[in-house]
């Protein structure tokens, strides 16, 4: 199938609309971050392919190489990944940002620029370069599971350094903040609160579960940074599970992100309380058709149960 633009695409009298402070999506499935958002015609390309919004890859201020291969392995439920967060740095994926913008701004696709830093100053140095690019929202990635930081800890183990980066970035920029959080904390609400306090505008949840796969004829773990995260289909309970306790803790949007492969895991999100629904490993599972196939799927299940809106089912698991 051909590149279309979205909405002749996907002209369809039900509404997946969705807005994530005061940004529209004309659907709620978003690239996650980390996957194909390199270049700036890979992201026009997947938004002409059904996002409903594009996360770049994540940036750091300096260029990373990332690490040695193997990086990435499909262990059987899933894929366990240590990329060591390659990408060209601040300036660098400004300037893909800056190319992707007018293209994904004509087809009403909204663009998220996401960072990762290893100290508050940092994230609000590359947050100020990469604002420069105009993306409609910027993603702080308080939660890499293979990079450490000035805490020796992910920002996101701590309320604490969640709030401190969520608000120097606030008062740096003036696009909104989502605060994108881990899986493998005690209370993920609490961190969720902290963000939120902190002036974050929305929240991701969650990004990939640490864990580790071993070759038992070599005797060694398969990657080579030994350690990865792990995503896909393993993953998907663990994320609804944090997407639900985060959606009775805050009042700000929710992407909801981890092992969303088709219609029906995208509307299992909604139903926890996310406003919109990242997608990742699908790519690698069902192609560059991911985000129609997943669509499609919605679409389908929605007809078949009488649903018009994403309104109508978003927190029903919520409701007694």
């Amino acid at each position: 199938m051909g590149d279309h633009p979205v909405e002749s695409e996907w002209a369809s009298p039900l509404d997946l609309s969705c807005e994530i402070a005061g940004v529209r999506l004309p659907n709620p499935l978003v690239l996650a971050s980390g996957i194909l958002g390199t270049s700036a015609s890979l992201m026009v390309r997947l938004a002409r392919l059904g996002a409903g919004a594009i996360t770049a890859k994540s940036a750091t201020r300096l260029p990373r190489a990332g690490h040695p291969s193997p990086i990435l392995f499909d262990w059987g439920h899933g894929l366990i990944n240590a990329v060591g967060l390659t990408n060209p740095g601040a300036e660098g994926m400004a300037a893909i940002l800056r190319e992707a913008r007018a293209e994904l701004a004509a087809m009403g696709v909204p663009l998220i620029a996401s960072i990762f830093a290893a100290s508050v100053e940092e994230f609000v140095e590359v947050a100020r370069i990469l604002t420069a690019a105009t993306p409609d929202m910027i993603e702080l990635n308080l939660s890499c599971p293979n990079v450490a930081t000035e805490y020796g800890e992910i920002f996101a183990a701590s309320p604490k350094a969640t709030a401190e980066a969520v608000a120097a970035v606030k008062a740096a920029v003036s696009c909104p903040v989502i605060a994108k959080l881990a899986p493998n904390v005690p209370d993920i609400a609490r961190i969720a609160r902290a963000a939120e306090e902190a002036g974050a505008d929305a929240i991701t949840a969650v990004n990939t579960m640490p864990g580790m796969v071993i070759d038992i004829e070599a005797g060694r773990p398969v990657l080579s940074n030994r350690e990865g995260g792990l995503s896909g289909p393993a993953l998907k309970p663990i994320a609804v599970r944090c997407v639900y306790e985060i959606a009775r803790a805050v009042r700000i949007p929710i992407i909801g992100t981890g092992g969303v492969l088709t219609g029906e895991d995208a509307i299992e999100m909604l139903m926890a309380g996310a406003t919109a629904v990242g997608v990742g490993s699908a790519v690698a599972y069902r192609g560059l058709g991911a985000f129609q196939a997943i669509r499609r799927e919605m679409e389908e299940w929605m007809n078949a149960h009488g649903v018009r809106c994403l309104q109508e089912i978003r927190g029903r698991a919520h409701r007694e």
